[in-house]
């Protein structure tokens, strides 16, 4: 059923808003494990606003391994990031559904675009809000050519030797040759394919149909809901009643991950030290603060296909 009484909220916020609370009772041997995906998502660890590919593995192995945990709600809040991270997580949603056979039910927040469709497309059955962006099924690559800069700016100029004819046909300090963009290109065609296949088979559709609706468009909650990318719209409740209903559980508690970190004015209260992020981002300026943020995720972005939101929504 469509959520009532919709609230729009400034997008730029949902990277640190902390998750949907639920008001279930903790009761019961029986449990249902919420893992919050939020963020970008990114290869290796990452931190704690972001979707590191091998901290979410484990979070997802724990919950599927644990015996007492009977079904799986992952909740997404993500523009996607690295190709490589969202098919680890990819990887581990589908080995909790078919070998510890335990249900998994995707529940999508603001966004859950490119990467973030990507981790949840396996789903058993997934629910977004009407105003949820999500789809985006697209990847692309970024190699910023630096060698202007390093040469003008830096004074910086390399040099090599190479034990093989293209052994640096892709790098940041010398333009792309036929060679390395034919390299490039070619390994975004290949993540594009596997991506659709994968959401083909998540989704029970064949690939030529999600060739349609895939190429990278943003669709709404209610649009997804019509094209088949989305199966219902519904919050995060109903959500975790349909992982209850598919798990045949009556008496369960909820197991979330990871778990919420305190924010960090409330540690100033207790003597502690605040993060540098939050210190940095109440001295330079909410809009100052951005421009190093996408200096972090162009430096993340570089040499590596990226299955994300190639642009930044704002919802005023």
């Amino acid at each position: 059923m469509p959520c009532e009484n919709l609230i729009l909220q400034h997008f730029t916020s949902w990277l640190q808003r902390p998750p949907f609370k639920h008001n279930i009772k903790q009761a019961g041997k029986d449990k249902i494990a919420v893992i919050y995906a939020e963020g970008d998502i990114v290869d290796g660890e990452g931190d704690n606003s972001q979707i590191g590919g091998e901290n979410f593995r484990a979070l997802i192995r724990k919950a599927r391994l644990d015996k007492n945990v009977k079904a799986i709600v992952l909740r997404v809040n993500s523009g996607g990031g690295s190709a490589l991270a969202s098919d680890i997580i990819w990887r581990e949603i589908q080995m909790a559904r078919e070998e510890d056979k335990k249900p998994v039910i995707a529940s999508f927040g603001d966004v859950a675009a490119s990467g973030g469709y990507y981790i949840a497309c396996g789903a058993d059955s997934i629910f977004a809000n009407p105003n949820t962006i999500t789809g985006s099924i697209g990847v692309f690559s970024v190699i910023p050519n630096m060698q202007s800069f390093f040469k003008n700016k830096l004074g910086m100029t390399f040099d090599g030797v190479n034990t093989a004819p293209h052994a640096d046909a892709v790098g940041v300090t010398k333009p792309l040759d036929e060679t390395g963009k034919e390299l490039v290109q070619k390994g975004v065609e290949r993540i594009y394919a596997q991506f659709k296949q994968r959401v083909a088979t998540g989704r029970k559709k064949d690939t030529a149909y999600i060739e349609t609706i895939a190429q990278g468009r943003v669709w709404s909650g209610e649009d997804a809901v019509r094209n088949g990318l989305v199966d219902r719209l519904g919050n995060l409740q109903e959500a975790i009643k349909c992982a209850a209903r598919m798990a045949k559980l009556n008496d369960y508690g909820l197991r979330e991950y990871p778990e919420v970190k305190e924010k960090w004015y409330n540690g100033l209260f207790k003597g502690e030290n605040p993060e540098p992020a939050a210190m940095i981002k109440e001295h330079i300026g909410e809009d100052n603060y951005k421009i190093i943020e996408y200096l972090k995720k162009i430096k993340e972005m570089t040499g590596s296909v990226q299955a994300r939101l190639p642009f930044e929504i704002i919802i005023r």
